[in-house]
Order: C-alpha cells, then sequence, then structure tokens
C-alpha cells in the first residue's frame, strides 16, 4: 500500500507533498464538468452523426480523461531536466504530425489539421503548443547562463518554422494563440522595446494579411461586424442559450441548444453551461480559469529560476488565451473561433493535450524542483 506521510521516501508521496494541490485539484473540477456537460451534450451529437449508442461521446470522453489523467499526473512528477527532454523530443515529433497533415491530413471545415490513426482523429498543433513553450523557455534560460549562446535567437528560428507549419494547414487562431505567448516569453526574457513595437507592427500586419488573404478567416470577421439580423446562425443560437438559461439556467440536460447547434460539445460547450446551468456555472469556469493562471504566474517568479518563470508563465498564459478565446467567441466578443475549451470540451486532441500541459506545468511549478534537478542549465 502507498503511504503518503511526509517521511516516506516514495515516488508518490514525494509528489503528493511538493506539488501545487490547489492547481491540481482545480483541474480535476474542470474535468468533472467538463465530462458532466459532454454527458449533457452526448445524445443529441450521436444522433446528429447517426450513432445508434446516444452515450457514444461520453464514453470516448471517459476514456480520454482517464487517459489524460495518467499523462497528467506522470508528466508532474518528472524533473526539470525530464521535462526539457521530452518537450525537445515531442515538439520534433508533433511538428512532423503537422507536416503529415498536409499529405494525410482529414479535412474538416476547409482545414486539415487531423491524421486519423485506428480509427482516433489526431491534432497535432494541440500538442505542439506546449511542447514549443517549454522548449523556447529552455533557448531563452541558455541565453542567459552561456556565454554566446543565441537562445533569443534559436527560440526566434523555431517560433517562425512552427507559426509557418501550423498556418498552412490553415489554422490561424492556433498561430495567434503561439505567436501571443512567445511574444510574451520573449519580453519576459528582456528584449528590446523597439522588437517589441516591431511584433506588435507585424501582428497587425499579419491580421490584415490574414483578412484578405484567408477566405475563412475574412468571412468570420464579416459575421462578428455584420448586424444582428446578418450574423451566422451558430454564434445567434449561442447567444440565446445565455439569454435561455440567465441567472440559475433551465436545469441540468434541460437545454434546447443542444438540439441545433452542432459543435455544442466542442467550441460551443461554454454556451451549454449558460443555458443549463446560468450565470453561476459560467462565473464559476471563469474564476476556476483565472485562479490557475494568476496563481501560476505569481508562483513561477519565487525560485527565481529563469527556467521556471519563462515556462511556467507560457503554459499559464497559453491555458488562459485559449480559454478566453472560446469563451468571448462563444459571447459574440471576438470573431468565432473554432478552439476547445481546455479540460470541458470534448475531443481526444483537446483533453490529452491540456493534460499534458497541465502535467508539464505541475511538474515545474513543484516545491523544490530547482534544488532537485540535477541539471538547470
Amino acid at each position: 500500500m502507498v503511504s503518503l506521510t511526509r517521511i516516506s521516501r516514495s515516488k508518490i508521496s514525494n509528489w503528493w507533498w511538493t506539488v501545487d494541490k490547489v492547481t491540481f485539484m482545480l483541474t480535476i473540477l474542470l474535468i468533472f464538468i467538463g465530462a458532466m456537460l459532454v454527458l449533457s451534450a452526448s445524445p443529441s451529437a450521436a444522433h446528429r452523426d447517426r450513432l445508434l449508442d446516444q452515450f457514444a461521446f461520453i464514453k470516448k470522453q471517459g476514456v480520454f480523461i482517464m487517459a489524460g489523467l495518467v499523462i497528467m499526473i506522470g508528466v508532474s512528477m518528472q524533473s526539470l531536466r525530464t521535462i526539457r527532454r521530452l518537450a525537445v523530443l515531442g515538439f520534433f515529433c508533433a511538428l512532423f504530425g503537422v507536416w503529415m497533415t498536409y499529405i494525410f491530413g482529414d479535412a474538416t471545415k476547409g482545414a486539415a489539421r487531423w491524421i486519423k490513426i485506428a480509427g482516433f482523429s489526431l491534432q497535432p498543433s494541440e500538442f505542439i503548443k506546449p511542447l514549443f513553450i517549454v522548449m523556447t523557455a529552455w533557448f531563452l534560460n541558455a541565453g542567459k547562463k552561456i556565454a554566446d549562446f543565441p537562445g533569443k535567437w534559436l527560440a526566434t528560428g523555431f517560433y517562425a518554422v512552427t507559426a509557418a507549419s501550423v498556418i498552412a494547414q490553415p489554422d490561424f487562431g492556433m498561430t495567434i494563440l503561439i505567436t501571443g505567448v512567445w511574444a510574451l516569453q520573449m519580453f519576459l526574457a528582456g528584449i528590446a522595446w523597439y522588437w517589441v513595437f516591431l511584433l506588435i507592427f507585424m501582428g497587425g500586419a499579419g491580421g490584415i494579411g490574414a483578412y484578405f488573404a484567408l477566405a475563412h478567416v475574412r468571412d468570420r470577421v464579416n459575421r462578428f461586424l455584420a448586424t444582428e439580423n446578418e450574423i451566422g446562425s451558430q454564434i445567434q443560437k449561442s447567444m440565446d442559450a445565455f439569454a435561455n438559461g440567465n441567472l440559475l439556467g433551465r436545469g441540468p440536460g434541460e437545454g434546447m441548444v443542444k438540439m441545433s447547434l452542432p459543435d455544442v460539445h466542442t467550441d460551443f460547450i461554454f454556451s451549454l453551461a449558460g443555458e443549463e446551468c446560468g450565470v453561476w456555472l459560467t462565473s464559476i469556469i471563469v474564476i476556476i480559469f483565472a485562479v490557475i493562471v494568476i496563481r501560476t504566474m505569481t508562483q513561477s517568479v519565487k525560485d527565481r529560476n529563469l527556467f521556471q518563470m519563462y515556462a511556467a508563465s507560457g503554459l499559464a498564459a497559453s491555458l488562459g488565451l485559449q480559454s478566453m478565446v472560446n469563451m468571448c467567441s462563444a459571447l459574440q466578443l471576438i470573431p468565432a473561433k473554432g478552439m476547445t475549451l481546455p479540460f470541458i470540451s470534448y475531443g481526444g486532441s483537446s483533453m490529452l493535450s491540456s493534460c499534458l500541459a497541465m502535467g508539464m506545468l505541475l511538474a515545474i511549478t513543484r516545491k523544490n524542483a530547482t534544488a532537485a534537478d540535477k541539471d538547470n542549465e
């Protein structure tokens, strides 16, 4: 039997007493909320996909959750050195997977982002995001500690390769997310102010270029700027769901939006939460994400380890930005973007990549993580 006492020398006991239990338990709570919402949406989603088993989606999600928890806990037990090596190896595997989507990709909604393996659809770009963040943190840290090491240039070069690979799918939203987190890490590393202004200018120019070059981006922006009578049907149904839910919601399982909104179990699951449980559950979801991000940001500067600061801040910012994009899209605060809500939306790639990112984040923010690491460079 595994002992979790402080005097125990087992790996599990050491993990339990050093891991950030608040962040870990909040993540478990998000997964539980997501499972309940996917359970509610499963029958209608199965009916649209003409599946005989009306609970097919929640059954699959259960498998994804169990696999994700194994990944999250297993990765969070590793040392900083192992996390860095995992990030580099995993990054190149994920990048290769992104390249393979150009040839064998399964096109959905005009974008070939998925590869089907043994009946399972894998989205490599979901995994490249956290791995790239940690690898960039390693480069930037090495650039500060090793004379003449081109850390910032390596980070910039790999960013260019990553962004070009992802936007070619095309996935403009994921490219923006990766760009924003990379820019934050570069800012924390102390780039000159003229580079900051240049990045802002390039970001604006890139957005304008995407509007004219990518039809799906232009369409979503136009729908966002359209009048109330001209907005897309999915956004209108999403807004109706929040209006129907009001303060307390219609009740678990009583939502109507899931009957007519195709992506209610994935991109618009926040709308389902708003209709069935009202403002109180949507507020809890927002607060949980905010607490995780803010708590991680404050913890990352305590040990004065630059790698921990760059990596933890980047991973937390990625989680916060992705959740904000999903929720703001559902509320029509920004143009619609097909991006999942971490730990809550249905999907294997989303769940596994989110758990991988959280596992790395928990490993990086563990107590005495720096002292226990033999190789901090």
